[in-house]
């Protein structure tokens, strides 16, 4: 909750400032204070409290697809899409029937503000960013805001995705090593008698114990942790999330969605009504499957015979984005990302070329462009000593934690983040120049 005192813009960030960790947040990484949570109107709060049930059924769905295309419930094509680039090893884990109805335990989508309204680029389950948020919340909320989910929403909603589990462990790989700073502050701040971060060399585990895998699967050789986690994890001795299943993690679930042979399935899975509104909030998006077509078919909503034709698309054409799909170290931090409208024609052909040759190891999609719409913003310029204006461009990140069991779950809204780049950005993520503010409700 927030306070009765109303701080001036330099007082609340002058505040926030003070009250970042010794060790901060981000290992290397800067951002621009906010004088002031960003904005959100009702109807976009409304929505933002909605979803979280939305995107645990959509996990549902996806996991029970996958689940009936490996065992011949559904056509084979859904499982093997997923199933691309992916060593025996992980494929075997994933279908281990220990893991079988597991899923993961934090939701966070990536949302755009467009004119149209909110669009859904891709969903994350391994997501950055938790104890900033958790600490921006609790900061401005300090400074009298009245943030969404409060002071204290993300750290409870965490906490909460563990049950009783008498020690939760925190597992940060090297190559998620910019986010320990975070990790660490969350487990001091929530019990650090009971929560405590650590390397990817970690193996202690005691029978009862809770783990957050902060790793990314492709990342597995380079874990020591991983496997003995994965195995005593598969006996039950401990619990494990975001549980080894790669195929939840790939960004082609989307163009499974959009698929029309899939489409009664969904139906059946998620209900007509959230059915519907993933429809409205999920950019139409396609894999890039280099098998031939008839020639008599094309592509659904590009009217493309081969994905050759790709490149052959006028500028105005390429509102299209490409993107690698998941399990590479490239499709993660706005990495691995090419908008064909910003893009010099050769520069569009390479990136279509590599998307052709590359399905079998490393599958990419294509997704519709968005836009998103400019928003007003203002940060404090701490080395002039005064507020600064901003036309940027928003993404929000709302975090959902997951907390019960299967058919009971429910997915609690614990905050949202609001990434603000400049408006001259055309994608936008993190970055030095960025405003990264907590969101509440107002009047933007």
């Amino acid at each position: 909750m927030g306070t009765d005192t109303q701080l001036s813009p330099e007082q609340t960030a002058q505040h926030v400032r003070q009250c970042l960790p010794d060790g901060g947040l981000f290992a290397g990484q800067q951002w621009r204070i906010a004088t002031r949570p960003f904005p959100l109107d009702k109807k976009i709060v409304r929505q933002l409290e909605q979803l979280g049930r939305v995107l645990l059924k959509f996990y549902q769905a996806a996991n029970t697809i996958y689940n009936w295309s490996a065992e011949g419930q559904l056509p084979a094509w859904p499982s093997e899409w997923l199933d691309r680039g992916k060593p025996q090893s992980i494929i075997d884990r994933q279908r281990d029937r220990a893991f079988r109805a597991e899923l993961p335990r934090v939701i966070r989508p990536d949302i755009l503000l467009t004119d149209d309204g909110l669009r859904i680029t891709e969903l994350d389950s391994v997501p950055g960013g938790i104890g900033l948020t958790a600490w921006l919340n609790r900061a401005y909320a300090t400074a009298g805001a009245d943030v969404i989910g409060g002071a204290t929403g993300m750290l409870e909603g965490f906490a909460g995705i563990f049950g009783d589990a008498a020690n939760v462990r925190l597992v940060v790989s090297d190559e998620s090593a910019t986010y320990k700073p975070e990790m660490k502050w969350l487990a001091e701040q929530i019990d650090p008698d009971r929560f405590s971060a650590h390397g990817q060399g970690f193996t202690d585990f005691s029978d009862g114990d809770a783990v957050y895998r902060f790793f990314e699967l492709f990342d597995l050789p380079n874990v020591p942790a991983a496997e003995p986690l994965f195995a005593t994890g598969a006996d039950k001795r401990i619990s494990v999330t975001p549980p080894p299943k790669a195929f939840l993690e790939e960004k082609m679930l989307f163009a499974l969605f959009h698929n029309r042979n899939l489409a009664d399935t969904w139906r059946q899975l998620l209900g007509e009504r959230f059915q519907r509104t993933l429809r409205a909030l999920l950019p139409q998006t396609w894999v890039v499957d280099p098998a031939p077509l008839p020639p008599h078919a094309a592509l659904p909503g590009l009217d493309l015979t081969d994905w050759e034709q790709l490149k052959e698309l006028s500028q105005k054409e390429r509102n299209l984005i490409l993107k690698i799909s998941g399990y590479s170290e490239q499709a993660w931090g706005g990495r691995g990302v090419w908008l064909g409208s910003d893009l010099p024609r050769d520069e569009w052909a390479t990136a279509v070329d590599q998307a052709i040759e590359g399905f079998d190891e490393s599958p990419r999609i294509l997704q519709r462009y968005h836009r998103p719409a400019r928003a007003k913003a203002e940060w404090f310029d701490f080395e002039l000593g005064q507020a600064q204006p901003m036309q940027g461009r928003v993404r929000l990140c709302p975090y959902y934690f997951v907390q019960g069991e299967f058919e009971t779950a429910k997915a609690n809204l614990g905050g949202v983040l609001a990434t603000i780049c400049p408006a001259d950005k055309k994608i936008i993520h993190g970055m030095s120049d960025a405003i990264l503010a907590p969101c509440a409700l107002g009047q933007a």
